[in-house]
Protein backbone atom coordinates (compact mmCIF):
# COMPACT_ATOMS: atom_id res chain seq x y z
CA UNK A 1 0.00 0.00 0.00
CA UNK A 2 1.55 2.84 -1.09
CA UNK A 3 -0.79 5.70 -2.35
CA UNK A 4 -2.03 9.44 -1.58
CA UNK A 5 -5.27 7.81 0.20
CA UNK A 6 -3.35 6.06 2.76
CA UNK A 7 -3.10 8.06 6.12
CA UNK A 8 -0.97 6.83 8.88
CA UNK A 9 -2.75 7.01 12.19
CA UNK A 10 -1.45 7.19 15.75
CA UNK A 11 -0.33 3.82 17.39
CA UNK A 12 -2.53 2.32 20.33
CA UNK A 13 -0.10 2.06 23.28
CA UNK A 14 0.18 -1.56 23.33
CA UNK A 15 1.87 -1.75 19.81
CA UNK A 16 4.41 0.95 20.04
CA UNK A 17 7.47 -1.56 21.47
CA UNK A 18 6.39 -3.92 18.32
CA UNK A 19 4.93 -1.82 15.26
CA UNK A 20 6.64 1.36 13.64
CA UNK A 21 3.92 2.33 12.07
CA UNK A 22 -0.11 2.00 11.46
CA UNK A 23 -1.55 3.21 8.26
CA UNK A 24 -5.32 3.01 6.62
CA UNK A 25 -6.77 4.07 3.34
CA UNK A 26 -10.64 4.19 3.29
CA UNK A 27 -12.52 2.23 0.24
CA UNK A 28 -13.73 3.57 -3.22
CA UNK A 29 -12.84 6.08 -5.64
CA UNK A 30 -9.79 5.73 -8.43
CA UNK A 31 -6.45 6.04 -6.56
CA UNK A 32 -4.39 9.22 -7.02
CA UNK A 33 -2.06 6.70 -9.27
CA UNK A 34 -2.59 4.15 -11.49
CA UNK A 35 0.79 2.91 -11.02
CA UNK A 36 1.57 2.29 -7.03
CA UNK A 37 5.51 1.68 -5.99
CA UNK A 38 6.58 -0.60 -3.00
CA UNK A 39 10.16 1.11 -2.35
CA UNK A 40 12.46 -1.76 -0.89
CA UNK A 41 12.01 -1.90 2.90
CA UNK A 42 13.63 -4.55 5.76
CA UNK A 43 10.32 -4.08 7.39
CA UNK A 44 7.88 -7.18 7.40
CA UNK A 45 4.44 -5.49 7.32
CA UNK A 46 0.90 -7.27 8.10
CA UNK A 47 -1.84 -5.79 5.81
CA UNK A 48 -5.67 -5.80 6.09
CA UNK A 49 -7.37 -5.62 2.60
CA UNK A 50 -11.24 -5.39 2.42
CA UNK A 51 -13.38 -5.31 -0.69
CA UNK A 52 -17.03 -5.87 -1.33
CA UNK A 53 -16.48 -9.61 -1.78
CA UNK A 54 -13.77 -10.42 0.41
CA UNK A 55 -11.32 -9.41 3.26
CA UNK A 56 -7.50 -10.69 2.67
CA UNK A 57 -5.07 -10.94 5.45
CA UNK A 58 -1.44 -10.72 4.24
CA UNK A 59 2.38 -10.68 5.54
CA UNK A 60 4.28 -8.40 3.18
CA UNK A 61 7.64 -10.08 3.66
CA UNK A 62 10.99 -7.71 3.45
CA UNK A 63 11.50 -6.41 -0.30
CA UNK A 64 14.81 -6.18 -1.34
CA UNK A 65 13.89 -4.60 -4.67
CA UNK A 66 10.99 -2.46 -5.79
CA UNK A 67 8.16 -3.32 -6.94
CA UNK A 68 5.47 -1.92 -8.99
CA UNK A 69 1.64 -2.58 -9.43
CA UNK A 70 -1.04 -1.63 -11.16
CA UNK A 71 -3.81 -0.02 -9.37
CA UNK A 72 -7.18 0.68 -10.61
CA UNK A 73 -9.42 0.98 -7.46
CA UNK A 74 -8.79 1.65 -3.33
CA UNK A 75 -9.41 -1.38 -1.28
CA UNK A 76 -9.95 -0.63 2.52
CA UNK A 77 -6.57 -0.96 3.68
CA UNK A 78 -5.57 -1.30 7.06
CA UNK A 79 -1.31 -1.51 6.95
CA UNK A 80 0.89 -2.58 10.59
CA UNK A 81 4.56 -2.15 9.50
CA UNK A 82 6.37 -3.72 12.33
CA UNK A 83 9.78 -2.42 14.30
CA UNK A 84 12.77 -3.85 13.59
CA UNK A 85 13.51 -7.30 14.76
CA UNK A 86 10.15 -8.20 16.39
CA UNK A 87 8.39 -9.73 13.31
CA UNK A 88 9.88 -13.00 14.32
CA UNK A 89 8.35 -13.05 17.63
CA UNK A 90 4.42 -11.32 16.76
CA UNK A 91 4.37 -14.08 13.26
CA UNK A 92 6.14 -16.89 15.49
CA UNK A 93 8.34 -18.31 12.62
CA UNK A 94 11.62 -17.10 10.82
CA UNK A 95 11.79 -14.69 8.23
CA UNK A 96 13.98 -16.14 5.64
CA UNK A 97 10.91 -17.99 3.70
CA UNK A 98 9.22 -15.06 2.73
CA UNK A 99 11.71 -12.31 1.86
CA UNK A 100 10.57 -10.86 -1.34
CA UNK A 101 7.07 -12.19 -0.83
CA UNK A 102 3.42 -11.55 -0.13
CA UNK A 103 1.60 -14.61 1.73
CA UNK A 104 -1.44 -15.19 3.75
CA UNK A 105 -1.20 -15.37 7.05
CA UNK A 106 -2.87 -18.62 6.81
CA UNK A 107 -0.07 -20.03 5.22
CA UNK A 108 1.90 -19.08 8.19
CA UNK A 109 -0.29 -19.76 11.15
CA UNK A 110 -3.02 -22.53 9.70
CA UNK A 111 -6.04 -22.40 11.07
CA UNK A 112 -5.38 -19.86 12.98
CA UNK A 113 -4.93 -17.61 10.52
CA UNK A 114 -8.17 -18.54 8.48
CA UNK A 115 -9.94 -17.63 11.98
CA UNK A 116 -8.31 -13.96 12.47
CA UNK A 117 -9.35 -13.18 8.92
CA UNK A 118 -12.57 -14.70 9.14
CA UNK A 119 -12.87 -12.49 12.36
CA UNK A 120 -11.72 -9.67 10.33
CA UNK A 121 -14.45 -10.14 7.47
CA UNK A 122 -16.91 -9.47 10.60
CA UNK A 123 -16.00 -6.14 11.20
CA UNK A 124 -15.77 -5.11 7.78
CA UNK A 125 -14.34 -1.50 6.74
CA UNK A 126 -14.06 -0.25 10.81
CA UNK A 127 -10.62 0.76 11.23
CA UNK A 128 -10.65 0.81 14.84
CA UNK A 129 -11.84 -2.51 15.24
CA UNK A 130 -9.78 -4.01 13.05
CA UNK A 131 -6.35 -2.51 14.69
CA UNK A 132 -8.08 -3.57 18.42
CA UNK A 133 -8.43 -7.48 16.69
CA UNK A 134 -5.28 -7.22 15.24
CA UNK A 135 -3.64 -5.90 18.49
CA UNK A 136 -5.36 -8.45 20.66
CA UNK A 137 -3.77 -11.36 18.21
CA UNK A 138 -0.61 -10.04 18.12
CA UNK A 139 -0.19 -9.42 21.88
CA UNK A 140 -1.20 -12.93 22.59
CA UNK A 141 1.23 -14.06 20.04
CA UNK A 142 3.83 -11.71 22.30
CA UNK A 143 3.17 -13.40 25.70
CA UNK A 144 4.07 -17.11 24.58
CA UNK A 145 7.26 -15.99 23.37
CA UNK A 146 10.65 -16.85 26.08
CA UNK A 147 12.84 -14.23 27.49
CA UNK A 148 15.53 -15.76 25.33
CA UNK A 149 13.16 -15.16 22.42
CA UNK A 150 12.63 -11.49 23.71
CA UNK A 151 16.36 -10.68 24.24
CA UNK A 152 17.11 -12.05 20.70
CA UNK A 153 14.69 -9.25 19.29
CA UNK A 154 15.87 -6.52 21.43
CA UNK A 155 19.38 -7.53 20.13
CA UNK A 156 18.48 -7.41 16.44
CA UNK A 157 16.80 -4.27 16.91
CA UNK A 158 19.78 -2.34 18.78
CA UNK A 159 21.51 -3.89 15.68
CA UNK A 160 19.32 -2.73 13.09
CA UNK A 161 18.69 1.00 14.61
CA UNK A 162 22.84 1.37 14.83
CA UNK A 163 23.20 0.03 11.15
CA UNK A 164 20.43 2.04 9.97
CA UNK A 165 21.80 5.20 11.29
CA UNK A 166 25.45 4.49 10.03
CA UNK A 167 26.34 6.07 6.78
CA UNK A 168 29.56 5.18 6.12
CA UNK A 169 29.70 2.40 3.65
CA UNK A 170 32.77 0.32 5.36
CA UNK A 171 32.92 -1.92 7.77
CA UNK A 172 29.49 -1.41 9.66
CA UNK A 173 28.37 -5.08 10.35
CA UNK A 174 31.93 -5.88 11.90
CA UNK A 175 31.92 -2.39 14.11
CA UNK A 176 28.15 -3.23 15.18
CA UNK A 177 29.18 -6.88 15.84
CA UNK A 178 31.73 -5.53 18.53
CA UNK A 179 29.84 -3.31 19.92
CA UNK A 180 27.05 -5.50 21.10
CA UNK A 181 29.63 -8.42 21.72
CA UNK A 182 28.85 -11.16 19.62
CA UNK A 183 30.25 -12.31 16.31
CA UNK A 184 29.50 -11.47 12.52
CA UNK A 185 28.50 -14.73 11.87
CA UNK A 186 25.89 -14.66 15.10
CA UNK A 187 25.02 -11.49 13.78
CA UNK A 188 24.22 -12.61 10.48
CA UNK A 189 22.16 -15.56 11.43
CA UNK A 190 20.14 -13.70 14.21
CA UNK A 191 19.70 -11.09 10.92
CA UNK A 192 18.51 -14.13 9.12
CA UNK A 193 15.67 -15.42 11.20
CA UNK A 194 14.51 -12.18 12.90
CA UNK A 195 15.02 -9.83 9.56
CA UNK A 196 14.56 -12.34 6.53
CA UNK A 197 18.02 -10.60 5.33
CA UNK A 198 21.56 -10.35 6.02
CA UNK A 199 22.60 -6.90 7.97
CA UNK A 200 24.47 -5.80 5.18
CA UNK A 201 21.43 -5.79 2.99
CA UNK A 202 19.49 -4.19 6.02
CA UNK A 203 22.11 -1.41 5.80
CA UNK A 204 21.93 -0.93 1.84
CA UNK A 205 17.94 -0.68 1.88
CA UNK A 206 18.15 1.85 4.69
CA UNK A 207 20.16 4.04 2.37
CA UNK A 208 18.42 3.33 -1.11
CA UNK A 209 15.07 4.69 1.47
CA UNK A 210 17.10 7.85 2.48
CA UNK A 211 17.80 8.18 -1.07
CA UNK A 212 14.40 8.15 -2.13
CA UNK A 213 13.35 10.47 0.32
CA UNK A 214 15.37 13.23 -0.72
CA UNK A 215 15.66 12.66 -4.17
CA UNK A 216 13.05 14.97 -5.60
CA UNK A 217 14.07 18.00 -3.36
CA UNK A 218 18.44 17.75 -3.55
CA UNK A 219 20.93 17.33 -6.10
CA UNK A 220 22.24 13.55 -6.65
CA UNK A 221 25.86 14.73 -5.61
CA UNK A 222 24.42 15.43 -2.05
CA UNK A 223 21.98 12.75 -1.21
CA UNK A 224 25.62 10.05 -2.62
CA UNK A 225 27.37 11.71 0.11
CA UNK A 226 24.77 12.08 2.77
CA UNK A 227 23.42 8.49 2.24
CA UNK A 228 27.12 7.11 2.72
CA UNK A 229 27.63 5.72 -1.35
CA UNK A 230 31.40 6.30 -2.81
CA UNK A 231 30.18 8.71 -4.63
CA UNK A 232 26.98 9.34 -7.67
CA UNK A 233 28.25 6.93 -10.04
CA UNK A 234 28.18 4.30 -7.39
CA UNK A 235 24.52 5.70 -5.65
CA UNK A 236 22.95 5.51 -9.65
CA UNK A 237 24.21 2.01 -9.84
CA UNK A 238 22.59 1.29 -6.72
CA UNK A 239 19.53 2.55 -7.62
CA UNK A 240 19.20 0.92 -11.11
CA UNK A 241 20.07 -2.89 -8.93
CA UNK A 242 17.35 -2.15 -6.17
CA UNK A 243 14.65 0.56 -8.07
CA UNK A 244 14.98 -0.86 -11.72
CA UNK A 245 15.59 2.35 -13.19
CA UNK A 246 17.59 5.15 -13.07
CA UNK A 247 17.23 8.38 -10.79
CA UNK A 248 16.50 10.53 -13.87
CA UNK A 249 13.84 7.96 -14.88
CA UNK A 250 12.08 7.21 -11.15
CA UNK A 251 11.67 11.47 -11.16
CA UNK A 252 9.79 11.44 -14.40
CA UNK A 253 7.50 8.20 -14.21
CA UNK A 254 9.38 6.28 -16.15
CA UNK A 255 8.80 3.17 -14.64
CA UNK A 256 9.08 -0.83 -14.65
CA UNK A 257 6.54 -2.46 -16.42
CA UNK A 258 3.68 -2.77 -13.32
CA UNK A 259 1.90 -5.91 -12.45
CA UNK A 260 -1.55 -6.94 -11.74
CA UNK A 261 -1.79 -5.49 -8.14
CA UNK A 262 -1.60 -8.46 -5.76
Amino acid sequence: MNDDSERVTPLPVVLRPWISQLSAAASGGAPAHPVRAEAPDAATALVVRTTSDRTELVVMGPRTRAEYFEVSRVPFCVKMRMQPGRAQSLLGVPLRGIVDRVVPLSDLWGVAGDRLTDDLSKVGSDPTAVVGLLAATLMDQVRTRSRHDLARDELVRSATIALTSLTSPGSQVRTTARRLNVSERHLRNLFTDAIGIPPKHVARIARMRHVLAGVSQQSLTHLAAEAGYYDQSHMTAEFRRMMGVSPGAFLTGQLPAALPCH
